[in-house]
């Protein structure tokens, strides 16, 4: 459904003239629970739906992204070459920066207070976004550097004999060609603009490298991408093609299981088509 691109989303309903509006359905919910205007909704495409910013879709899409990178990260770190130097540091779980500076691996790095004072430097070059606006206006003097520690990562890993930081992160796109990889290592890497850039200047022996691993639609995997950078994460070379069947795999079962989600939510209610209201009687049954 996701690969032929005929999710029954309002955008396509309304192509083909079963709906009046292409807004989501799910966001005016929300909105309409909230009190809220349900006016400049964004269209109901199978990129919102697969998004954080559908409201009905965001804990759905954003525990499928979790689950995804835990299973990866996982199963690299259990691959890796024994006699490898190269160390998996966030095995628990995803971590903010300030939760990594107070374990001694990071320290060794640098100093937190090193790290604060590059990191305010760019962090006030970087637009204030309207979700935080309230948190600026709040206290403008600390929120650079409140908002560079609160920053997450999806994954570290080090190698402290050569002194290079791998910072890992996952990224899900609507793609299927290659281009879909260009622009998701575009987005993580001005994600981490400020990360990367304060390390360099407080720590400059070492070497800091981004490795982001993105996946397209319904399991589009750049291949030859994936394996280098198995290469550089000593991954042993017996364990990669396993390892990649299995995450493309991963990432099929649970795309499938964010599109179920998000028809039980639209086919569990009543959503208004051109020919009026569609009531479901049960066993996904509308009439």
């Amino acid at each position: 459904m996701a690969v032929a691109g005929n999710t029954p989303t309002t955008n396509i309903l309304t192509k083909i003239g079963k709906m009046h509006s292409t807004g989501c359905w799910l966001c005016r919910i929300a909105r309409e629970a909230r009190g809220e205007s349900t006016d400049g909704l964004a269209d109901e495409t199978h990129g919102h739906i697969n998004s954080a910013g559908c409201e009905g879709m965001a804990t759905t899409v954003t525990a499928a992204h979790h689950s995804i990178w835990r299973h990866l990260y996982d199963s690299m770190h259990a691959a890796q070459k024994p006699k490898s130097k190269l160390k998996f540091v966030t095995l628990d779980k995803e971590s903010n920066m300030s939760m990594l500076w107070r374990r001694e691996e990071f320290l060794r790095i640098c100093r937190k207070e090193d790290l604060t004072e590059k990191a305010q430097d760019i962090e006030v070059t970087i637009p204030v976004k309207k979700s935080q606006e309230a948190r600026y206006n709040l206290d403008p003097g600390s929120f650079f550097v409140n908002r560079f520690w609160g920053r997450r990562l999806d994954g570290v890993a080090i190698n402290d004999a050569l002194k290079i930081v791998y910072i890992l992160e996952f990224k899900q796109s609507t793609g299927r060609d290659e281009g879909f990889l260009e622009v998701k290592d575009a987005e993580a890497n001005e994600q981490h603009k400020s990360i990367i850039g304060a390390l360099k200047a407080a720590a400059p022996e070492w070497e800091f490298e981004r490795f982001n691993f993105v996946v397209g639609n319904c399991g589009s995997v750049v291949e030859s991408d994936f394996y280098t950078k198995l290469k550089n994460l000593d991954i042993q070379e017996g364990r990669k093609d396993k390892l990649f069947a299995d995450h493309v795999t991963q990432v099929c079962e649970v795309h499938k299981r964010v599109i179920v989600s998000f028809l039980q939510q639209v086919q569990g209610g009543t959503r208004p088509t051109t020919e009026g209201s569609r009531e479901n009687i049960g066993h996904n049954v509308h009439v």
